[in-house]
């Protein structure tokens, strides 16, 4: 069972980049899928949600507006799209997992470095 977070990387003030999360050993679409981050010296910090159901999505207000988060269960993987990104989004980026009704998460991801720079 291992979530993988891949797609991070260096890009300019203003840029974008799309970070994916993907399930092996057990099948996302039984599970709502967070995106969290920490950047460097600050704690972890909640970014996206997508529901498991109906796909209903949340955002930090941080991000409201520039970031989208969108599941394709064909692929048994989540996404978060990142448009005008700013250098205080700089950040290691985490998907998490969990269950319906569950207050924690279930499953943990490695995280991707996104390093938004001049």
């Amino acid at each position: 069972v291992q979530l993988q977070a891949s797609g991070g990387g260096l890009v300019q003030p203003g840029g974008s980049l799309r970070l994916s999360c993907v399930a092996s050993g057990f099948t996302l679409d039984r599970y709502g899928i967070g995106w969290f981050r920490r950047a460097p010296g600050k704690e972890r910090e909640w970014v996206s949600f997508i529901s498991r159901d109906n796909g209903r999505t949340y955002y930090a207000d941080s991000v409201k507006g520039r970031f989208t988060i969108s599941r394709d269960n064909a692929k048994n993987a989540v996404y978060l799209q990142m448009a005008s990104l700013k250098p205080e989004d700089t950040a290691v980026y985490f998907c998490a997992a969990k269950g319906l009704g569950r207050t924690t998460y279930d499953y943990w991801g490695q995280g991707t470095l996104v390093t938004v720079s001049s």
